[in-house]
């Protein structure tokens, strides 16, 4: 592992929640750490599903018992839409609340950041979309994860849904990094399998992305090597056991590094080819990730060999014999055997994905041309289509 930095001349940021509390039972310190931020009444931001397992009466008895009074809005859907976020804002500033607090996956989270920005920013979220709209800092923010993938809680992005477009449009600012995260592994053990397995590989794409990105920084190349470690050891055996608390442990505490990596590093192609998956076949982020990792990183390989040799031997796999080609060659087999360790393939072909569709998959691809940038490897129209044709 890297132990030496060179690249003086290039500025690099950390960005993170301001205070994160990580452990066993966690979440019943969110009353006192809310009463430090101010708060008299408190907004819960999380959908139906989470309220359905039980997870939201352990967040409103901790802040009730401090004296918080407590509501919950439970309207939060997948790929949030730019509406629902404002009907949720709306009701935070109508009900008289004065700290939100987000609990559930990433969209609950990243809908929570926007519900806490506009009580002090007016008009609607797709106001916000670009690169530092926003101009000051909303109401006091908590996030609390109840998945371990898309590390929300440790960045400055919330990405939701224009429906007049049918696309996914992005906010980026600051003051949408929260002032305290609650990472509690009790509120990640009702994860059915597939829904951990996505999220975890969501969180090794992150990590992975990052790590090989151009403009990684030294703090993300730490935090996502350690990442990408954890996620390959503990990853199978949270599917296998979804009870084993240890595991769980371990993929919160990995999802939560790598979003801060990738806060500060960036991501890349990934993300960019894995995106009309999610907006034309309706597959969950992280799955639609997950199918494109493998095929991106074939391609990546050269663009640099030594940190794909890197991301093969912190997965767990002998390169020391190896050739630097070889032993990069080592951490796309890698992916693929922690995939199929949790049943998830990586051929779209299993998804109900046509091969007629190519044009459509090529096109937009190449519509979020904007992650190539950061890739290892640049990417022509012919290489999208080589890697999408591989795909199936």
């Amino acid at each position: 592992m890297k132990t030496t930095f060179y690249d003086m001349e290039k500025l690099s940021a950390f960005l993170a929640s301001k205070k994160t509390l990580l452990g066993r039972g966690a979440i019943a310190q969110a009353g006192q750490e809310a009463k430090k931020l101010a708060a008299g009444k408190v907004l819960v931001v999380t959908d139906a599903g989470v309220v359905k397992a039980g997870l939201v009466a352990a967040v409103e008895e901790s802040l009730r018992r401090e004296g918080l009074e407590v509501g919950v809005f439970d309207g939060i859907l997948p790929e949030p839409p730019a509406r629902v976020i404002d009907q949720c804002a709306d009701a935070f500033r109508q009900g008289g609340y004065d700290l939100c607090l987000g609990l559930g996956g990433g969209s609950s989270l990243d809908s929570a950041k926007m519900v806490a920005a506009l009580a002090a920013n007016s008009g609607s979220v797709l106001d916000y979309v670009g690169l530092d709209m926003l101009p000051k800092k909303g109401a006091p923010l908590v996030l609390v994860p109840t998945t371990a993938g898309t590390g929300s809680e440790a960045t400055r992005v919330t990405v939701l849904t224009d429906e007049s477009d049918n696309t996914k449009k992005v906010v980026f600012s600051d003051y949408l990094l929260p002032d305290l995260s609650i990472l509690d592994p009790v509120l990640t053990l009702s994860m059915p399998p597939s829904v951990t397995a996505d999220t975890g590989l969501d969180a090794l794409v992150h990590a992975i992305e990052t790590y090989v990105s151009v403009n990684t920084t030294p703090y993300a190349e730490i935090l996502s090597l350690q990442a990408i470690a954890m996620i390959a050891r503990h990853l199978p055996q949270a599917y296998a056991k979804g009870g084993n608390l240890l595991a769980r442990y371990n993929m919160l505490f990995a999802a939560n590094i790598s979003g801060s990596a990738f806060a500060s590093g960036g991501l890349g192609a990934v993300h960019g080819l894995a995106y009309v998956l999610g907006t034309e076949y309706h597959m969950a982020h992280g799955r639609s990730n997950a199918i494109m990792l493998p095929h991106v990183m074939a391609f990546n390989l050269s663009g640099n060999l030594e940190k794909y040799a890197n991301i093969a031997e912190a997965m767990g796999e002998d390169t020391l014999r190896l050739s630097p080609y070889e032993a990069a060659a080592q951490a796309v087999s890698a992916v693929r055997s922690l995939m199929e360790a949790v049943n998830v393939s990586g051929r779209l072909s299993d998804y109900g994905v046509s091969r007629d569709d190519l044009p459509k998959l090529v096109q937009g691809g190449l519509a979020q041309a904007r992650l190539f940038v950061p890739n290892p490897r640049d990417l022509s129209e012919a290489d999208v289509e080589q890697i999408y044709a591989g795909a199936f």
